[in-house]
């Protein structure tokens, strides 16, 4: 039972990418809550959004209108599609699946923001 994030990088103020946590060994995928968190050393982890197993979804308010959260059920992927990316947004990202008897986390990935 593993979730692989994917799709970091170093963008341009005003850029965007799209991250992707990729599931695998899990039961019910579909039924599962998938949640984007991201940390900058020497602080906290962050929540930054979430998406719940009947799709709806919750952003922290410093992403609210740039981020959007989507799955895909069938190949158990959850994207993270960042638009009008802000220097403040530099950190590595991580998804954290949980369902029942179950809460896995990623080993990140680097987004950079910077011109």
């Amino acid at each position: 039972v593993r979730v692989v994030e994917s799709g970091g990088g170093l963008v341009q103020p005003g850029g965007s990418l799209r991250l992707s946590c990729a599931a695998s060994g899990i039961m019910s995928f579909s039924s599962s809550a998938v949640g984007w968190y991201r940390q900058v050393p020497g602080k906290q982890r962050d929540f930054v959004g979430r998406i719940l197993g009947g799709g709806s979804t919750n952003y922290a308010d410093s992403v609210k209108g740039r981020f959007t959260i989507s799955r895909d059920n069938a190949n158990q992927t959850v994207y993270l599609q960042m638009n009008n990316l802000k220097p403040e947004d530099t950190g590595v990202y991580y998804c954290n699946l949980v369902q029942i008897q179950t809460n896995i986390w990623g080993q990140g990935t680097q987004v950079t923001v910077s011109s």
